[in-house]
């Protein structure tokens, strides 16, 4: 624990030792706390890798626990300086506690300017006149808290001297026919669901306390209403994703509510990842969600039926079948073999896990050094210098096997690797392919976040909408937007669209316009 805050001791007075014997406690407090900063720090990291898999409510709590105390140990020092009415001699240390520099306010945001004009008109002194000398300029963020409007639309009847003829222009369009609530309103709802894990009864209490009170049905309303009206832009977002040569596929359970008897089933969301701008590809990258309600293998089989080339995912025997029609090459993730033996390395403190993971860790190494190399010099530099560290792991896995119990828990993560060994090197072959599957696993965070807060979806249907809404949000941070920017820019233009021409609203050919927008709500 960190020592309480106490008034320093009047500094003047102290000899020599004393003022060293000070500055050696508050040194040794100060290492303290960093020394334990950072291993919370460690812990805490540790934990949510674990919590994107299989977790108990007990991880959960127990990483919540960390970070209270984090908060606390990084607050502490700011609570001391607020309370402390006296002067503190700053005490250089070298690499102690040392704070980043103050990054500058954003320039995008708006100012207000407020000035304070000293209380004498005269000077204290002499009574001279006072002249302006300069100024010192300071600034300070501040938060305005969002609010609601009402848009009047108004439209004048005109009518003619001459023939009585009635003249009045068209009611604009809303994104919910006969809605009362507006794009931005309506992106904010689904930003706020799906991207920032507020369900909807906690948004009607939100809002509640702004005066408008929003039934939680209504807002269910509107989420599958809008649901509907992207419904277009989201198969033609697939359509990009499948055209692909090569994608990164994922899965994750998500409990649905069951029909009838109030308990739930376990649905699946699947993720489809087109990134190819580590293989310095400018081709825009996006990610499509598809919803179903069980693992079966026939959903990939459905997803994938038009896409053909190169398929990272992990071992799941569901793609198996995919890959059987040879259409479909499959690439298999060193992420997963790594984690395998990581597992191992920290339950046991295994030498054979610690060589397989320092082994594995040169093989990143190499790929840190071409990210963003075009295909061909990617594949180039892997042939020179990744392919003798596979031929010379796998001759040492093919060796420690047979020095190993069939039944040991090393034993059975040598062979996962081996067994696929031939996915796993296909990588080297081919400068488009990753060495992992990380991107598929990146896209899954949001849906593992939402669904502690959402405990389950209320539907099969649900599901689907998840999955429509997860697309969109995906794709628009893939590509650097703000996501409320873009579904608020879409969603009030998109009922007027051309369907020909749906294209022309994914977030790559909108990015200029939502950054606008994003900018001016700022």
């Amino acid at each position: 624990m960190v020592a309480a805050h106490h008034t320093l001791p009047d500094l003047n007075q102290l000899d020599p030792s004393a003022l060293k014997a000070l500055i050696l406690s508050q040194h040794e407090q100060l290492l303290s706390r960093d020394n334990e900063i950072e291993h919370l720090k460690l812990l805490i990291a540790k934990l949510r890798r674990m919590q994107f898999g299989r977790k108990s409510e007990k991880l959960d709590r127990q990483i919540e626990q960390l970070e209270l105390r984090l908060d606390e140990l990084q607050a502490t020092p700011a609570e001391n300086t607020a309370a402390s009415h006296h002067p503190v001699v700053v005490v250089p240390v070298s690499n102690v506690g040392v704070k980043p520099a103050r990054r500058s306010l954003p320039e995008h945001l708006p100012r207000e300017t407020r000035s304070y004009l000293p209380k004498q008109e005269a000077c204290p002194d002499c009574g001279g006149t006072l002249k302006f000398l300069g100024e010192d300029v300071s600034e300070i963020l501040e938060y305005v808290p969002a609010r609601f409007k009402v848009i009047r639309q108004v439209r004048p009847k005109l009518a003619c001297a001459c023939c009585e003829r009635i003249v009045q222009a068209a009611a604009p369009s809303r994104p919910i026919e006969r809605g009362v609530a507006g794009p931005g309103l309506l992106a904010h709802v689904l930003v706020s669901k799906y991207c920032d894990h507020l369900p909807l009864y906690r948004q009607s209490e939100i809002y509640a306390r702004e005066g408008v009170e929003l039934e939680r049905s209504t807002l269910a309303d509107w989420v599958g209403g809008t649901s509907a009206l992207l419904a277009p832009l989201v198969e033609a977002l697939r359509r990009h994703v499948v055209s692909a040569g090569k994608l990164h596929a994922d899965d994750t359970p998500v409990p649905v509510l069951a029909p009838g008897n109030g308990k739930t089933k376990t649905g699946r969301l699947w993720t489809y990842v087109r990134d190819d701008r580590p293989a310095g590809d400018a081709t825009p990258a996006a990610v499509w969600f598809a919803y179903s309600p069980d693992r079966k293998g026939e959903h990939p089989q459905s997803h994938l039926g038009n896409f053909t080339g190169t398929l990272q995912a992990d071992g799941y025997a569901g793609f198996d079948a995919v890959y059987e029609t040879g259409r479909i090459q499959e690439a298999a993730c060193w992420a997963h073999v790594r984690r395998k033996f990581y597992d191992l390395h920290v339950a046991h403190k295994s030498p054979v896990a610690a060589e397989a993971i320092e082994r594995i860790a040169a093989l990143y190494a190499v790929e840190k050094e071409i990210r963003g190399y075009p295909a061909d010099q990617r594949r180039e530099v892997r042939a020179a210098r990744a392919r003798p560290l596979l031929d010379s792991l796998k001759q040492w896995l093919e060796e420690t096997l047979g020095k190993l119990s069939r039944k040991s828990d090393t034993a059975l993560a040598v062979r996962y690797a081996l067994s696929r060994w031939e996915a796993l090197l296909r990588y080297v072959n081919d400068g488009r392919i990753e060495i992992d599957n990380n991107a598929a696993e990146r896209s899954l965070r949001t849906v593992a976040l939402g669904r502690k807060n959402y405990l389950f979806a209320g539907s099969d249907a649900g599901g689907e909408r998840a999955a429509a809404i997860y697309s969109l949000i995906g794709t628009a941070k893939l590509n650097g937007l703000d996501p409320e920017a873009y579904l608020r820019n879409v969603l009030s233009r998109i009922a007027d669209h051309p369907i020909n021409r749906i294209e022309e609203l994914l977030p790559w050919n909108l990015a200029p316009e939502s950054a606008m927008a994003s900018t001016s709500a700022a």
